[in-house]
Parts: structure tokens; C-alpha cells; sequence
């Protein structure tokens, strides 16, 4: 029996009032696989997130993880429930002769275990119990495993579900594919599990498609935790001088700090007693919570390791496309132990090291080409025995430590191999070729090959060169870095961009707002600065095309014309051939959505020119000739976008639509499953082959409006139909775009001249329930501008249009539809404008007058009723009377107790403050810890002030 086995069954549960995640056995007929791979349910103690508040969440300045915390349009979680209840979860499980994986499609398609069956050691962290806090983007996060994180930091839908999909392969490896769509631009995302029969390494094979008509900025990092303890290390390779925080805010010496980070003085923990307390790279040092990355290696690998249990686990990823490294704690001091007390019941405290592709940092985000696929890969395995290691390959971690004596070098090696390796050659050799050392091993997984041998003559370490290999082919290498003799060239840490008018060049003005748009600032938008670009000269090519991307993104497409139409005026000046085509592809994109297609067809037919362009006007081209019936035209389009790009996943099924059109039925399905073989879990595809779609509404939407954009009207009401259904069972916390489909729905019956069916469409959404309903894509706007134009009375249309205007930042238009919609949500949003834009503070409360009385019982109407009031200057006294009227909403939010606690303090009541602090158990978010406390204190100190009062001789 492998070690570590039992933990698989009840008898390792723990105490009875404990929670313990039990792993099913592997089923019968699975034994002899080489990778078992199946599905079987867990049931997980689990503390489920409330339902979501029913209001748009409007956080166009919120910061979150160093960018944007914008969430529309997801709705916005507030409360996670105290108690917890058994949950049945999907679950997939993976298993091979060295480890066992779990995957929980349903939670963002996370690895929720990660077990050395060798070692009986989970080198991932396990967390027995699915307890969300508030770190997420809209509410709920967990902790433990692997969450793989895009299109930013943390997943937006890490608390969604994901489609799943279990590849064989025929050597007997097995790839769990998890894919979803991004809730903001609808990118495609996928990433899939494989292990293989041979290996302990787990490899997370990751394909990012973008399949929008814009360029698209992303971020992409698997969060990996590991339990922690005072003897848990985590470590980088050994030219990591320097590692930086969010944005590169601050930059620290690594793994010694020689001054402050964090605003921790890491030197002065340095004692006889803690000789290592200046070391970020032990979990035991830092006080405080703290993220860093690293800033430059030469190096694939990093990890962690336990000495205390001698087992760990390595990451390799390629650093030329994955080179970002970083490790984020609580801190190990009560603030960050009460924080993993929020997120787990007993599994204790964690570190999270995490691997970044295309980036370095967070945020860091790279582009996606409209249509581009960007396919790369990460490795995890375990290891054991060996310490934090030298170097690691996909093949084989080392390890090399040596001690120099009076006559002769002491060196003991450890190498871990991901395969059974016979007869392996472990090799020391000099710099000048002689070998110091040679012998044979065999190797296997998670079992450590440790060696001691005496090398003559005492050697300087960075001469030596231990090699592992099997055959020809090597494993791993290991050659001593010198140490550097200084640190004089500490990298700088960024510094805030200067206003626009003080920028000294056009050129700046442009890459400073770039930079702003690229990285999603929260604080600080481009436009300002792409404007100045223009005030001084209105013509800039560069500043024309990105305001009109902005313009664009806001659904603003004859402002968007017109500023591509000056920059075509100037690129065309001299020459009618321009370097690029961007200005052309994407004057072509705004003429569509305006229903010009003939004159953009000439636009596109100019960008194709422009390689860098190419593939998406040629896209948008068979798109228009698919529309046209022009099916010559539109096979030849699509055929060129194949033979540039063989991974476009619409171009392919684009392609399966004309073939079948023009009754080339076996070579369409020859296409069909050449798209699946890249991606089985394309949805799209997958209807086109007559399989099972997925059941999530939202992206059902996206398919049928594929079917729409090519004029394949029939098979677009099909999919509307489908997708209809799938809205009236939505998963907790995702978009209700029920409403929305029936809108979609009879812009395509009045395309047809069906014009009552069409009208019969629209009060069909009108009727059905748009809580959570928030529209998102420019096709969404379309469809309720159409409705806005054929029914003014349409009041759910106008409420849509004017949250979708407002978080564009078009507020005008934002508000004029509200005043058309009516109803308490409209009037709760015309007061968040009137104070916020307009400045009118009269106004706000006249509209949240009325959206309180509209709708009494709604609590977070109450709180922001209550906040405008403390803006408008209403006494404590005041509003603590309104408050106390109604008791029963206060107590039903944490942000109204922590309000309420307060006025009770600051009217002479601090005594029943702490009690209604005390009463309750508060759920802050993450950065949001110290208004409760403050709350806290602020009643103590009244009390103690009474106190002294009283004893005035004192």
C-alpha cells in the first residue's frame, strides 16, 4: 500500500463536529488505468454566499488588487451565510500511480486537492470546507488549491461555474478541460488539467481566446496555496535579487530586506535568537500582509517546501512566456490569523505562490488581438526530501549543497525525478570538463535521491556543474551563481503619471494614457490625456485611433468614425498606403454596427493589406458576405484566415457554415472536428457538431448572436429559444439575461418583417424577471435601443440602456433614461448621478426620497439613503432617529450596524453601541477591516471619557 492511503477514508475524518473532506476510491473499473480520471460528486461542508444585492453596482473608482474593481455587469455580493450546510459539488478526479487531483468545475474549475500519494503529503493546500469571505471581485473567494485566474486578478467568475470536458489521449493521458466566458467582454477562456501515467508533474495547459472585434487587455496568474507553518519556505531561484510590489509601488533586496517594505523593518528583526528574521522567503518573518514578485530571473522554476514535513512542490513554466513569480500572505501575526480563520474551519494558515503568464506583475496586462488565441502551459509537481531546490525542469528538481573543508569540498546532492528514471547518470564536473564525481541511480517521483561525496581540493562553489541525465537526454543541470558583489542597481519603483498638461511631448501624452487604459486604472482614466494629445494637435494619429476604441467600447460609433476619419486623413496625407491598417480595420467595425456594410467592406478590404491586421478585417469580411449570400467570396475569406491562423475558432466555424451552405457537408465536418480537436469545449462548435451545449444562459447568448452576425437567422432563434430556458435556472451570482434574449429575439423577427411577432418579444421581456439583468455587449445595446425606438414606453429597456450609459461614463444618457424608465432602482441610480455628476445634492435626495418610498424594506436603499444624508450635513441626531425606525433593516447589513454603532457613540449611547457591535459576527471585506474596529474603539473611548466624567476628582 502506497503511504498516505488512509487519508482517503473515514477513519482520517477527525473529531465527529468536525468538517473532513473524504476522497471516493477509484471505481473498479478504473484500477488498472494508468490515469484514472472520473466524475463523482463531493459533499462539502460549505458556508454559501447570500444571494447578491438586486441593485447595479456602479464602482467606476474602486481599487482592487492594484486595478480597476469595476464588477458590472455582475451582480455584487455582500453577505456569505454563518452557517454551514453539506453541498453537493461536481467534482472531477484524476489520478495516477503519485498523485491525486480533484478539479470543482463549479467553482471557476479550480484544483481543490492536490495529494502525493508517495509522501501522504497535499502539496497543495486542502481546505476541508467551502468558506467564502469577501475578496472576490463581486463577493465570494475561497481559499486552498489552484485558482486560475483571467482576464484579471482574482477570477471575476471565481465563484462560477465552468463547463467541463474529459480528454483521453492515446497514450493514456488525461486532460480535465475547464472553460468559460469572461462576465465583461466575453472573451473565451480554458484551461485543462493533464496528468499523465508516467509523471507526478500536473500540467495546466491554458488557451485564451479573444473573440471580440477589439483588442482586449488581459492578466493571467494561477494562484497556488500551500499550508504554512514556522517551518515553511518558500523559495525563487537563486539570482532573485529583488522582488516588487503591486504596480512595482515598492521594490525590496531579496531574500535578505535591507530596509523597509511594507512598512516592516525586516533588519531590526534580526537577532541572535532569529538570525534569519530579515528573510522575506520565510512565512514565520512577515507580520503584515504582503504580496512580492519577482522582478527579473533567468530561471523557470520556483516553490515551497515544508522542512518540518520535508515535502513541497515546484512550479516550471517557460519565463519567456510566463515569468511572473510572486507570493502573497496574511501575514503570520493576529490580523492575517484571523483572516484564515474566515476561510477555513481548522486547516490553518496559508501562502499563496502564484505563477503570472505574459506578466510579471499585478496588474500587468498584456494584449489579445481581436480573434487571437494565446496557447501556453504551467507545471506543478511534488517533491520531497531535498530542501528548496537549486533547479527544476519538467523533468527533475536538484538541489546541491557544498561545504569547502581545510583539504577537500563536501558536497551532498539531491535530485527528485518526475518519471522512473534507470540508470540515471549524476555527474559533478569542474569548469575547465573534469569529473569530480560520477555514479548511477534510479530515480522515481516524490522519492528523493540524496548523495554525499568528497570532491578534491577545496573548491570555489561557481566552478562546479552537477548534471542528471538519462541517456542522451538531460534532466536537470545545476551550476552555482557567484554572489553578486553589490547592489547598486536596485530597480526603481514606479511613480504616479503627471497631469496632462504638464507632460512634456504628444508621444508621452499618448504611452501615458495607454498605459492608464492597458493597466485599468482605477483613479485615473486615458482620455485626459489622449485629449491634451489633441488640443495640440488635432490631428495625432495615435491618440485618434485610441479614443476612438474608447468611444467604441461606449457605443458611441459616429463620434468613434470620426475620430478614425482624422487619423485616415493624416496617415493618408502623402501616401494612400499607410504602415498599418488599425485605423482602417477599425473604421470598418463602426460603419458595421451602423449597418453600413457596403462601405465597410471598402474600409476592411484596405486593412487586410496590413498583416498585423489581416486575420480580423478578413473575419469581419466573411461576416458581411455570409449576410450578403455572397458564399464564394466568404469561403475564400475564411480559407486565408485558416491557413494564417489554424486556432481561430469562429473563422473554423464560420467555415463549417459556408461548406454546409454551399453542400459541402463531409468537408464542413472534416472543420467541425478540427475545431473541436483544438477546443472541445466551444460552444459554438459544439452545437454545429449536434452536441450538448452548455447550460449557462449568458453564453448561450454569445452563441446564438454568432449564429446573427451570420445571418443564420433559423439556427439564431433556436439557440434564443435554448438559451431562454437556461436563464430561468441561473447559478448564484451570475447575470440574468433572460430579458435580454427576448429582446435579441424580436430584433431578429423585425428583421424578418414579422413585426407583431417582434412586438409580442418585447413584452415577453417585459414580463419576465430582470432582477440581476444587466446588459453587457454592444449587440445587448442594439437590441434595447431597437426596443427604446419602437415602444418609448418600454421603461425595462430605458433601466437597462441607462445602467449600461452609466457605467460607460455616458451620464447624460444614463439619466434621461432613467427619467423615461421610473421605478426605485431608476430613481436610487438618478440620485447616485445627481451627487455624483451633477452636484446637485437637493436633487439626489428628492430621487432617493423617492426610491425609499418606492421601495421601504430595501436595506441598501436605507445605508445609501444614510450616506447621502451625512454628506448633506444632517445631524447624528437625525439620522439615528430615521435609522432607529427601522431596526430590523440596520441589523440586516454589516455596513448599517458599523453606521448605526457609530451614531449611537456619537449621541451619547456607546454603551448600546458595543452591545450591537457584540451582537454580531461582521463579514469585512478585504481592506475594509478597520471600520469595525474603529467603530469599536470610538465606543470604548466614549465610555472611558463618561467615566472620567463622572470621577471628576480623579
Amino acid at each position: 500500500m502506497l503511504k498516505g492511503e488512509a487519508r482517503f477514508g473515514p477513519e482520517d475524518a477527525g473529531p465527529a463536529d468536525s468538517s473532513r473532506l473524504i476522497l471516493p476510491g477509484v471505481p473498479s473499473d478504473l484500477t488498472s488505468a494508468g490515469v484514472a480520471a472520473w466524475v463523482e460528486p463531493l459533499i462539502i461542508d460549505t458556508y454559501m454566499p447570500e444571494p447578491p444585492d438586486t441593485l447595479p453596482a456602479f464602482l467606476d473608482n474602486r481599487v482592487y488588487q492594484g486595478s480597476s474593481g469595476r464588477v458590472y455587469p455582475l451582480p455584487f455580493h455582500e453577505r456569505i451565510s454563518p452557517d454551514k450546510v453539506p453541498h453537493r459539488w461536481q467534482a472531477v478526479h484524476l489520478e495516477n500511480k503519485w498523485i491525486r487531483l480533484v478539479i470543482l468545475p463549479e467553482l471557476g474549475g479550480r484544483i481543490h486537492i492536490a495529494f502525493d500519494k508517495v509522501s501522504g503529503y497535499d502539496f497543495f493546500y486542502r481546505n476541508n470546507v467551502i468558506k467564502p469571505a469577501l475578496v472576490g471581485l463581486a463577493g465570494p473567494w475561497i481559499s486552498g488549491g489552484v485558482e486560475f485566474n483571467w482576464p484579471q486578478h482574482h477570477r471575476p467568475a471565481t465563484f462560477l461555474p465552468t463547463d467541463f470536458e474529459i480528454e483521453h489521449e492515446p497514450g493514456g493521458a488525461v486532460t480535465v478541460w475547464c472553460s468559460d466566458h469572461d462576465p465583461f467582454t466575453r472573451m473565451k477562456g480554458m484551461h485543462g488539467i493533464r496528468v499523465r501515467p508516467d509523471s507526478s508533474v500536473i500540467e495546466a495547459r491554458v488557451r485564451l481566446f479573444n473573440r471580440t472585434e477589439e483588442t482586449q487587455t488581459f492578466l493571467w496568474w494561477a494562484n497556488v496555496a500551500a499550508a504554512v507553518n514556522d517551518d515553511y519556505q518558500s523559495f525563487f531561484p537563486t539570482d532573485v535579487r529583488y522582488v516588487a510590489d503591486h504596480a512595482k509601488r515598492a521594490v525590496a533586496t531579496f531574500p535578505q530586506v535591507d530596509g523597509r517594505y511594507y512598512g516592516v523593518d525586516y533588519p531590526s528583526q534580526k537577532t541572535a535568537e532569529v538570525p534569519d528574521g530579515d528573510r522575506l522567503d520565510w512565512y514565520r518573518n512577515i507580520p503584515v500582509p504582503t504580496s512580492y514578485m519577482v522582478v527579473s530571473t533567468e530561471d523557470d522554476f520556483f516553490g515551497g517546501y515544508d522542512h518540518g514535513h520535508h515535502s513541497g512542490f515546484v512550479c516550471v513554466a517557460d519565463r519567456h512566456l510566463a515569468p511572473g513569480k510572486k507570493q502573497w500572505t496574511w501575514g503570520n501575526a493576529p490580523f492575517g490569523h484571523r483572516w484564515g480563520a474566515n476561510l477555513t474551519d481548522s486547516d490553518g494558515p496559508y501562502v499563496e505562490l502564484m505563477a503570472g503568464a505574459f506578466t510579471d506583475n499585478q496588474p500587468d496586462f498584456a494584449f489579445l488581438a481581436p480573434g487571437e488565441t494565446k496557447a501556453f502551459s504551467q507545471y506543478w509537481y511534488p517533491i520531497n526530501g531535498i530542501g528548496p531546490v537549486h533547479q527544476a525542469t519538467t523533468e527533475a528538481s536538484i538541489r546541491l549543497d557544498i561545504t569547502p573543508g581545510e583539504n577537500n569540498t563536501r558536497a551532498v546532492i539531491g535530485v527528485i525525478s518526475t518519471e522512473v528514471v534507470v540508470d540515471a547518470s549524476v555527474v559533478v564536473v569542474s569548469d575547465s570538463g573534469v569529473t569530480l564525481f560520477d555514479t548511477v541511480a534510479t530515480l522515481e517521483p516524490s522519492i528523493a535521491f540524496v548523495t554525499e561525496c568528497i570532491l578534491d581540493g577545496v573548491l570555489d562553489p561557481a566552478s562546479l556543474t552537477v548534471r542528471v541525465s538519462s541517456g542522451t537526454r538531460l534532466l536537470v543541470a545545476w551550476n552555482p551563481r557567484r554572489t553578486p558583489d553589490s547592489r547598486t542597481s536596485i530597480p526603481q519603483a514606479a511613480v504616479e503619471p503627471p497631469p496632462p498638461e504638464t507632460v512634456g511631448s504628444i508621444e508621452q501624452l499618448f504611452l501615458t494614457g495607454q498605459y492608464l487604459a492597458q493597466y485599468r486604472h482605477a483613479t485615473r482614466r486615458p482620455e485626459p490625456y489622449w485629449e491634451e494629445a489633441l488640443r495640440r494637435d488635432p490631428g495625432d494619429v495615435r491618440s485618434n485611433i485610441a479614443l476612438s476604441e474608447r468611444r467604441h467600447s461606449a457605443g458611441d460609433f459616429i463620434t468613434a468614425e470620426k475620430l478614425l476619419r482624422t487619423a485616415i486623413t493624416r496617415l493618408t496625407s502623402q501616401v494612400s498606403t499607410p504602415a498599418s491598417g488599425e485605423a482602417h480595420y477599425r473604421l470598418g467595425i463602426e460603419l458595421i454596427h451602423q449597418e453600413r456594410d457596403d462601405e465597410a467592406e471598402d474600409s476592411l478590404s484596405k486593412a487586410v493589406w496590413d498583416a498585423a491586421w489581416r486575420v480580423p478585417a478578413k473575419l469581419s469580411l466573411a461576416r458581411i458576405f455570409l449576410r450578403a449570400g455572397r458564399l464564394g467570396e466568404a469561403e475564400k475569406a475564411l480559407s486565408a484566415i485558416l491557413a494564417l491562423d489554424s486556432d481561430h475558432l469562429q473563422a473554423g466555424n464560420l467555415h463549417a457554415i459556408v461548406l454546409r451552405r454551399l453542400d459541402r457537408s463531409e468537408e464542413a465536418a472534416r472543420r467541425i472536428s478540427a475545431v473541436l480537436a483544438l477546443d472541445p469545449l466551444d460552444q459554438w462548435t459544439r452545437d454545429l457538431a449536434g452536441y450538448t451545449m452548455t447550460d449557462d444562459a449568458p453564453t448561450l447568448l454569445d452563441v446564438a448572436l454568432e449564429y446573427v452576425a451570420a445571418g443564420e437567422f433559423e439556427q439564431a432563434m433556436r439557440v434564443f429559444d435554448v438559451a431562454d430556458v437556461a436563464a430561468q435556472a441561473n447559478a448564484l451570482g451570475q447575470v440574468n439575461v433572460g430579458p435580454l434574449v427576448r429582446y435579441h429575439r424580436a430584433v431578429l423577427l423585425e428583421r424578418q418583417g414579422l413585426t407583431k411577432e417582434a412586438e409580442s418579444a418585447r413584452l415577453a421581456a417585459m414580463s419576465i424577471d430582470s432582477t440581476y439583468c444587466l446588459a453587457s455587449r454592444l449587440d445587448d445595446i442594439a437590441a434595447l435601443r431597437a426596443a427604446v425606438a419602437s415602444d418609448p414606453s418600454d421603461t425595462l429597456a430605458s433601466l437597462l440602456l441607462g445602467n449600461w450609459y452609466y457605467d460607460r461614463r455616458r451620464f447624460s444618457d444614463a439619466v434621461r433614461c432613467w427619467r423615461v424608465a421610473g421605478g426605485a432602482m431608476a430613481e436610487r441610480n438618478l440620485g447616485i448621478a445627481a451627487f455624483n455628476v451633477l452636484r446637485d445634492p437637493v436633487e439626489a435626495r428628492r430621487h432617493y426620497d423617492a426610491a425609499t418610498a418606492l421601495a421601504p424594506d430595501n436595506a441598501k436603499l436605507l445605508f445609501e439613503a444614510d450616506q447621502l444624508a451625512a454628506r448633506l450635513g444632517d445631524s447624528n441626531e437625525d439620522r439615528r432617529v430615521r435609522l432607529e425606525r427601522r431596526s430590523d433593516l440596520v441589523t440586516s447589513r454589516d455596513d448599517l450596524t458599523v453606521v448605526f454603532a457609530g451614531l449611537l457613540t456619537s449621541t451619547g449611547s456607546p454603551e448600546l453601541a458595543l452591545d450591537l457591535l457584540k451582537s454580531r459576527s461582521f463579514q469585512p471585506w478585504e481592506g475594509g477591516e478597520g471600520q469595525v474596529i474603529a467603530a469599536w474603539e470610538d465606543a470604548n473611548l466614549a465610555l472611558a471619557r463618561q467615566s472620567l466624567d463622572a470621577e471628576n476628582h480623579l
